[in-house]
């Protein structure tokens, strides 16, 4: 229950800052070709800056994801806004990489502490009615926050004047809001001892949940390493495969994965988990061939809607993955097992991510695009020919639960 009654100011504060936080983190995805122009950052630096994000994230996650629990939710947003806006400043003058490899590491931090302690001030700020409105602002928000700040990075970048500053500038205008609203807001979360204690990582998993798990890390993996591959080298793509110049095609590449993947998510609500893990996975590989195609034409609009397409098996196959894991496991045992589940998510963005920059050095970046449909192919046959007796396994064939979106 939200305290003082602030819980309208709250709720606002926590959705304005989640969503803020989200679009300052993917705001310079699409000046990446300009910096690889001007400034002589390579293709190793850009796949540097995805494995920064995603291990500040996943870092976050594992070792603060419950801190607020025990100092608040307040403070630790405000943190986090405040590593976010520390980023956009030192992004407003990159002249090489360590600039934008140590702000997208700050922005990552900034995220996880966001998905963690902003994600439960909103939940826990939330009106009672609808009832739904917490867990869809923490499922989504940094979603829509990631895809709105990508797409208004590309049109300011390709429009506005001072391309290499105005979107921070928006970014900073962005978190300044959310802050504001956050300090004169209520605290929702009472101060607890054990908060050293809580910087512990908790991994757990079930032995009934072995097969699962080994099942749907091979998913994780697959979905999230093209992920990767698209925040590092989403606008080279655009400027070198497909031959477009233009910021906001830049911009349309890297959304088109990512928005879409809400849809998959919701769609994977209505069926079991394995048919959601085969059907998906299908999809996604045959999405990844089509990338491929596209790439080999040159053609911007079929690779985007081929990445609309993997968005969406994206999403299905990671909430697929999830439930089969988390549907029938004890409460005491479902936040370590989430745990485990985000560590290898992120690392199977991160390593996958550092592999394809030092390939980059002597390859294409088409034919670093085979490699992970290679190990897209892969994931698809080892969840068909391990889950081929899933109608008769009712434990692998989950029934359905409601499951929120996630992201990365």
């Amino acid at each position: 229950m939200p305290k003082n009654g602030t819980g309208t100011l709250a709720f606002a504060g926590a959705t304005v800052s989640l969503a803020a936080m989200f679009a300052a983190s993917a705001s310079p995805i699409p000046l990446y070709e300009t910096y690889r122009e001007s400034n002589g950052i390579g293709y190793t630096d850009l796949s540097l800056t995805a494995v920064a994000y995603f291990a500040g994230t996943v870092s976050a996650l594992l070792l603060l994801g419950r801190l607020s629990n025990h100092v608040g939710r307040r403070p630790v947003t405000l943190a986090a806004l405040g590593l976010c806006a520390i980023a956009c400043l030192m992004l407003l003058n990159v002249s090489s990489a360590i600039p934008l490899i140590v702000a997208r590491l700050l922005l990552g931090l900034a995220c996880g502490l966001a998905s963690s302690a902003t994600a439960a001030y909103a939940m826990d700020s939330a009106p009672r009615s609808p009832h739904w409105l917490g867990a869809a602002v923490a499922s989504n928000g940094p979603l829509l926050g990631l895809t709105a700040g990508v797409l208004g990075s590309g049109a300011l970048v390709e429009y506005a004047p001072m391309p290499r500053t105005l979107p921070y500038l928006f970014a900073l205008a962005g978190l300044a809001l959310g802050a504001a609203l956050v300090a004169f807001s209520g605290e929702t979360a009472s101060r607890t001892p054990g908060a050293l204690g809580s910087l512990r990582p908790r991994f757990r998993l079930p032995a009934r949940a072995r097969k699962e798990f080994a099942i749907a890390a091979c998913t994780f993996v697959a979905t999230w390493a093209l992920g990767g591959f698209y925040q590092a080298f989403g606008p080279s793509i655009a400027a070198q495969q497909l031959g477009s110049s233009h910021a906001i095609v830049a911009a349309l590449v890297v959304a088109a994965l990512m928005a879409p993947s809400a849809l998959g998510s919701a769609w994977a609500s209505r069926f079991p988990a394995t048919t959601v893990q085969r059907a998906g996975m299908l999809t996604f590989f045959l999405a990844v061939l089509g990338l491929l195609a596209s790439l080999r034409l040159r053609a911007v609009t079929p690779f985007i809607a081929a990445s609309a397409v993997a968005g969406v098996a994206l999403g299905a196959t990671l909430t697929g993955g999830i439930r089969s894991l988390v549907s029938e496991a004890p409460m005491g045992e479902r936040a370590g097992l989430l745990a485990l589940i985000y560590a290898t998510s992120y690392c199977g963005a991160a390593v996958p991510s550092f592999v394809a920059g030092q390939l980059a050095r002597g390859l294409s970046l088409f034919q670093i695009a085979i490699g992970d449909a290679l190990l897209a192919g892969v994931a698809c046959a080892i969840v068909f020919r391990a889950t081929g007796g899933a109608a008769r396994s009712p434990r692998l064939n989950a029934s359905p639960v409601r499951s929120g979106g996630d992201h990365g």
